[in-house]
């Protein structure tokens, strides 16, 4: 169960995490499971949330699929760094020089034809 509060932690702070886990267990009293329930449905994304946790019975299902969400989530992150690096002009130094050879041959045919038309 703790690791379930783990996940709600960035949640909403309108309503105690713990209260929500107990509302999952089924150990609330009637007024209380009125209340969060009338927060769920005022909050659409939480109730979507909460009802995807509701739907395994097993913890350590759960666990095992977070541990494979995170793994797929790194390499996915992995490979787009891996793509953005390969996209980046790398660090050549001949590279620099060639774009300053071209800017100054710019720069000098301006002034010849400048000096030309005058």
């Amino acid at each position: 169960m703790n690791n379930l509060l783990n996940i709600l932690t960035n949640s909403n702070k309108d309503i105690d995490n713990q209260l929500l886990m107990d509302y999952i267990s089924g150990k609330l009293s009637h007024s209380d499971r009125h209340t969060v329930e009338e927060w769920l449905q005022e909050n659409e994304f939480e109730a979507d949330a909460l009802e995807g946790l509701e739907a395994f019975g097993n913890k350590e299902e759960l666990q095992q699929y977070v541990i494979q969400l995170n793994k797929e989530l790194k390499n996915y992150i992995q490979s787009k760094k891996q793509r953005r690096e390969k996209k980046r002009i790398k660090e050549n130094p001949w590279t620099y020089l060639a774009l300053l050879l071209i800017l100054l041959f710019l720069v000098l045919a301006y002034v010849v034809l400048e000096m030309v038309n005058r």
